[in-house]
């Protein structure tokens, strides 16, 4: 059966006079879910990841604000226009933890973290990068690295390639993020030290990123960001905003504007 949300919370208040809980099963019927907030958690990185406004889980949950607390509860509504044709009982539950389900994108870097031992709250910055070039990967810019005399070569954490030497949206995992190691991707010691960098393969000066390479970049980073066992919610920038009339990249067609609003 379908039910509408005044049925839904008609019912909710005769089971359960006064409390404020919601069982699972009313809550699937109504194509909602619930989020449990961990550390870290912002109410924009819990909307973006289930695909609903801010102002919407203010309302749902009677926020007044954007303060929440570890351990609290939030039901997630069902996103816009869902909810006249949300599936009844388990089929919806089973969509709602779907949709929350990191992208296939993700999966070898997901299971590479799972291997690496990270000290809690050292990385506190994600810097973007282009590679200022069409061609490349992580093991060419690696070799490239070295042969500059790079300790370590590839100095950063991520390649996103481009289509031509990898395939296009791929994340490819450099050693530095493997061995948890200092980057080596800007001038300034501190966001060497603290920061992950991340590299799209192509030159922005010159032409937009494809949609591929930014779907991967902004599913790296929200995992990053909400769900990596990094222990803490590092800040998001780029390497022209760290190393200031040093440099261009990543290059004057990348989307600043759209980092901007979804990492404020």
């Amino acid at each position: 059966m379908t039910i509408t949300r005044r049925t839904f919370l008609r019912i909710a208040c005769l089971a359960l006079p006064g409390s404020g809980f919601v069982p699972a099963a009313l809550l699937a019927a109504a194509g909602e879910a619930t989020h449990v907030v961990r550390k870290g958690d912002t109410l924009s990185a819990i909307a973006a990841r289930y695909g609903v406004t801010v102002a919407a889980l203010r309302q749902r949950n009677r926020l007044t604000g954007d303060v929440i607390k570890v351990g609290q509860k939030l039901v997630i509504p069902a996103a816009s226009g869902s909810r006249g044709a949300a599936a009844a009982g388990a089929s919806s539950a089973v969509a709602a933890r779907s949709a929350a389900r990191p992208p296939a994108v993700l999966d070898d870097v997901i299971a590479e973290t799972r291997k690496v031992r990270i000290r809690s709250g050292r990385w506190k910055y994600i810097v973007v990068h282009h590679s200022g070039i069409e061609r490349g990967n992580a093991l060419s810019y690696h070799r490239a690295h070295l042969r500059r005399g790079m300790e370590h070569g590839l100095a950063y954490h991520f390649v996103i390639g481009n289509g031509r030497d990898s395939p296009d949206g791929k994340i490819e995992i450099g050693p530095r993020w493997r061995g948890q190691l200092d980057g080596g991707h800007v001038r300034n010691r501190v966001y060497n030290q603290h920061g992950i960098g991340i590299c799209l393969v192509g030159n922005f000066q010159n032409r937009r990123p494809d949609k591929k390479q930014l779907d991967s970049l902004f599913a790296l980073v929200d995992w990053l960001r909400d769900d990596a066992p990094l222990g803490g919610t590092p800040s998001v920038t780029v390497h022209r905003w760290v190393d200031i009339n040093h440099t261009v990249c990543p290059g004057r067609y990348f989307p600043f504007s759209t980092l901007k609003s979804r990492y404020a």
